[in-house]
């Protein structure tokens, strides 16, 4: 049985949306950052950072493979069951005018905002749906943008941020020969260009 704070913590990092899609990815198999960030299209920044949190929290225990990859799977399974029970018998005490007409207008606003968040995450679910659709078709394009996986991870990164070389090397599972091979293939055919010492999606492929 976990105290208070424990539960308080765990229902925090629970509370957001993509470390429950990573742990119901992990509930599935140990996954490496590249392919965790490649099946929920997220950036291997942000799912370092959820896997971090996880990981000192002892939700996540990490292993290197021979190639010093590091791969994430469950330490336990996590099942949260929430019991509500009515409670018969409450009475608001008495409250002055001028305590009813606060509580009223605090709980009028309260219902707007509650309807406010819930329209901006249904809005928010429909386009991450979306973002997942049009990364599905992109891969679909191998031939003449896309050869292979490697160029998935590097678009993918770079959608999110502008990189520098030593950036992109941290946060894809590519040697740096592959990774300067395959960028400098990226450019040559306008997917991908170098601005200073960062590398961006180019023109109208990034607008």
């Amino acid at each position: 049985m976990l105290e208070g704070g424990e539960v308080s913590r765990l229902l925090d990092i629970l509370g957001n949306r993509n470390r429950r899609r990573i742990l119901e990815l992990l509930r599935q198999k140990p996954c490496f950052v590249t392919e965790i960030s490649e099946r929920l299209v997220l950036s291997p920044k942000a799912v370092i950072d959820h896997l971090q949190m996880m990981e000192r929290e002892e939700l996540l225990i990490s292993c290197q493979d021979e190639r010093r990859r590091k791969y994430y799977y469950l330490s336990h399974d996590i099942n949260i069951i929430v019991n509500l029970q009515k409670q018969d018998g409450v009475t608001l005490p008495a409250a002055g005018d001028d305590q009813t007409v606060r509580f009223t207008r605090e709980l009028a606003m309260f219902k707007r905002m509650v309807r406010s968040r819930d329209e901006l995450l249904d809005s928010l679910e429909q386009l991450e749906r979306d973002i997942e659709s049009r990364f599905a078709d992109i891969a679909c394009m191998e031939g003449d943008f896309i050869a292979g996986d490697g160029d998935l991870e590097i678009i993918l990164a770079l959608s999110h941020f502008d990189l520098t070389l030593a950036e992109l090397e941290g946060v894809c599972s590519l040697s740096m020969d592959e990774l300067k091979q395959r960028l400098n293939n990226l450019m040559s055919i306008g997917v991908v260009e170098q601005a200073n010492d960062r590398y961006q999606i180019r023109g109208t492929h990034g607008e």
